[in-house]
């Protein structure tokens, strides 16, 4: 669940729809579906780039490019670097949150 406001589907503006369109092919099919949907078929972290839908095309855009069979990595390469840097923004968030709680 985001904690920022966003925009529902059935609110979506066209601009809105068509970004969410133009950036879902550029995705491995096994992203299709959002782990922990927030509203029907859309993933907490792309709601909550659905104020600004250039924004959210052009983000989810270049990481869906990243994740390109045609590049030198093999897919599984891909996943450990997503991976790693997921735990890695994760863990720096976390010891943020603990300085200022100590502080």
């Amino acid at each position: 669940m985001t904690w920022i406001k966003t925009t529902p589907l059935s609110e979506a503006s066209t601009e809105l729809l068509r970004a969410l369109e133009a950036q879902r092919p550029l995705y491995p099919r096994e992203y299709e579906t959002p782990v922990f949907p927030v509203d029907k078929d859309l993933a907490g972290i792309v709601a909550s780039h659905s104020l600004i839908p250039d924004a959210l095309f052009h983000a989810f855009s270049t990481f869906g490019v990243l994740m390109s069979p045609e590049l030198p990595l093999s897919r599984r390469q891909h996943e450990m670097i997503t991976t790693t840097v997921s735990v890695t923004n994760r863990l720096l968030l976390l010891n943020r949150i603990a300085r200022r709680v100590s502080a």
